[in-house]
């Protein structure tokens, strides 16, 4: 039977565990609570091809920073929010959720939740998309 390290007293002995989350971990996680809260979008339509599957991971406007001395992240989270939604209380509900969720998940402390609120979706804007999606699909 080998012997590890002999005349060594094994209380003497550090083991140091590391974990390292990439980013992307954090930015998919922030995309999947986002997912289920109703009258929001990332920024510049990401959020819908994500869920339709249309391109990879989109975390445009999700911006990570990690602190790993103190094992913790500040996220800021760019979105647009539908016309008529409170922006106060969903911001909040937003905050609360992604807390929730990288705590969960990682065991990270998040020090941060930034929101940031680029555009306001109205029923114009909806109706816009509509006409160029049906104008785009009467060409081909």
């Amino acid at each position: 039977m080998p012997q590890l390290l002999q005349g060594n007293d094994s209380s003497t002995l550090e083991t140091i565990f590391i974990k390292d989350i990439d980013s992307r971990v954090f930015q998919a996680i922030t995309i999947k609570c986002l997912s289920g809260i109703e009258g929001i979008a990332l920024i510049e339509g990401n959020f819908i091809d994500h869920l339709l599957g249309r391109e990879g991971l989109g975390a445009k406007g999700i911006t990570v920073e990690q602190d790993p001395k103190n094992q913790s992240i500040s996220i800021k989270v760019e979105l647009n929010i539908a016309y008529g939604i409170s922006i106060p209380e969903k911001a909040e509900e937003i905050q609360n959720k992604l807390i929730d969720q990288i705590v969960r998940f990682t065991g990270h402390t998040v020090s941060v939740v930034h929101v940031i609120f680029k555009s306001m979706i109205t029923e114009i804007v909806a109706e816009e998309n509509e006409a160029k999606e049906s104008s785009y699909q009467d060409e081909f």
